[in-house]
């Protein structure tokens, strides 16, 4: 299995409700094609660089999972044929990727844990 890092972007005229059904959407997609989410983040509503289909926002999500191949054709088709999805990017990540993805997740849970 391989490492994958997945960024989507969704259309901002969606509901909270609605953002959730597309990422769980995706989620299933990953999980029931044999692959495992390792970590997952949502950026909420962020600013475009530029507008894309006349909107200035959208929301953020990335997920990093481990599956086949095989799995990220499937994948990459249902991000195309969702109208929710503006933007996607899906990526191998080599194993300095993959050391430094554990690195960040790190970091990012003592900055939660300082917090609380």
């Amino acid at each position: 299995m391989n490492n994958y890092e997945t960024v989507f972007i969704l259309t901002p005229v969606l509901s909270d409700i609605q953002v959730k059904e597309a990422v769980d959407k995706f989620r299933h997609i990953i999980t029931d094609g044999g692959g495992q989410i390792v970590h997952e983040e949502d950026w909420g509503l962020k600013k475009l660089a530029y507008p894309i289909q006349k909107k200035s926002t959208a929301f953020y999500t990335m997920m990093e999972f481990e599956a086949d191949g095989s799995l990220i054709a499937k994948l990459d088709t249902e991000f195309r044929r969702d109208e929710r999805v503006i933007r996607f990017l899906v990526f191998k990540l080599d194993k300095h990727a993959v050391e430094y993805a554990i690195r960040r997740k790190n970091n990012l849970n003592s900055k939660k844990e300082a917090q609380a």
